[in-house]
């Protein structure tokens, strides 16, 4: 790159480095009254609203039907998420079908796992975790070969379990039981805010979906995950603020990295 093409990329990080009054959050309000973001809030002085721009919406029974499959010929459920359990058990129930007691059930986490009490006895039942990665989970379940494995999931999932258990020749189904949609966010003035944080490719969807004639301007976009800000690339848009970073593991680290700079303080 030459000087005069630098001074000019320079010169547009500058202009976008305007002060922030106004935060959008892409996920629901936190709970936790002492979530960082509201640290933030009286840090600067900002208002964040938080909408999510995506929600999970079951499959019908009878769309579940016409995937034709048989969760009874299965002999093992992997669950990566507290959705995938839920809208499993509820195809199971509005399908009439009682799961065996002796099904197998490996789950991505602890957490994931402990959620299964929500619908059986897990004390009674034969349950496998990792800890947190998709790693793990391959690890156990390489030692479970000849099981036949089902795999609840969303419209919108991640490649690595089936990858992996078609890599492993492993006897795998997968099944969509709920899908990722966009939020209807029609009342959202979306060009009033100065930062919007995303944290999925499906969020960036929304927006574009939700705003076709979007412009950015001086909206400046976030983004947690290399998978997140390749999104908002692709979509055409400017990326500003990438989470997480060495010095900022969290969204609302690397936030209030920027809006430090930004608002010269």
């Amino acid at each position: 790159m030459n000087e005069t093409s630098m001074q000019a990329t320079e010169a547009g990080v500058v202009d976008r480095l305007k002060p922030v009054k106004r935060l959008l959050v892409t996920q629901s309000r936190p709970a936790d009254e002492k979530s960082p973001y509201f640290d933030l809030v009286s840090k600067y002085d900002l208002q964040i609203d938080f909408r999510p721009f995506i929600e999970i919406q079951g499959v019908s029974a009878k769309d579940f039907r016409k995937q034709k499959v048989n969760i009874l010929a299965h002999t093992a459920i992997i669950f990566t998420s507290r959705n995938a359990i839920d809208h499993f058990f509820r195809i199971c129930q509005e399908s009439r079908i009682e799961v065996p007691a002796d099904m197998k059930y490996f789950c991505i986490s602890e957490q994931t796992a402990n959620y299964l009490q929500k619908y059986i006895v897990i004390r009674k039942r034969k349950i496998f975790n990792g800890t947190k990665t998709a790693t793990e989970l391959f690890d156990l379940i390489k030692k479970h070969k000849t099981e036949k494995f089902l795999f609840p999931c969303s419209n919108i999932r991640r490649n690595d379990i089936p990858e992996f258990m078609d890599t492993s020749s492993l006897h795998f189904t997968e099944a969509v039981m709920y899908e990722t949609v966009p939020t209807d966010l029609s009342d959202l003035a979306i060009q009033s805010y100065d930062i919007i944080a995303f944290f999925s490719p499906s969020g960036v969807s929304s927006l574009m979906s939700n705003f076709p004639e979007f412009k950015q301007n001086g909206t400046r976009l976030a983004a947690f995950g290399p998978t997140t800000a390749k999104a908002i690339v692709e979509a055409g848009l400017t990326l500003d603020i990438e989470a997480p970073l060495p010095n900022a593991p969290s969204m609302t680290g690397a936030l209030d990295l920027y809006i430090k700079k930004a608002n010269n303080q």
